[in-house]
């Protein structure tokens, strides 16, 4: 199975639009898609868990520690990529978001929080 991305309700609309423009084939689902609007952090981390999703997002206030708590309460996470700044150039981040997916190395990332644009 390849690497599947899940957006946050946080995140930037464009960020998805970009990166799908790019690569039409990635299966990147939208917050609302997946019903993760005024969801909890625990549960949208448990959600992506459950349906083998990377999330990606904004969130660098609350989802690190929400996300540390999950791991350390012994549950398997896909991972998370953060979006940082928020303003972050669109292009860096859909040419990261892009060379993830096509590495396909899933293992890279479970567990880990990582900071895009790289």
């Amino acid at each position: 199975m390849s690497i599947r991305f899940q957006a946050d309700n946080d995140l930037s609309r464009l960020v998805l639009t970009a990166t799908l423009r790019a690569e039409p084939s990635i299966d990147f689902k939208t917050a609302q898609a997946a019903r993760l609007d005024a969801v909890s952090d625990p549960d949208v981390l448990l959600f992506c868990a459950t349906e083998d999703r990377i999330l990606v997002s904004h969130d660098k206030r609350t989802m690190p520690s929400h996300f540390a708590r999950f791991v350390a309460a012994g549950n398997d996470s896909p991972g998370v990529l953060l979006v940082l700044p928020q303003r972050a150039p669109i292009a860096q981040v859909v040419e990261s978001l892009v060379l993830i997916w096509l590495d396909d190395r899933r293992e890279d990332w479970a567990n880990r929080i990582t900071y895009l644009p790289f």
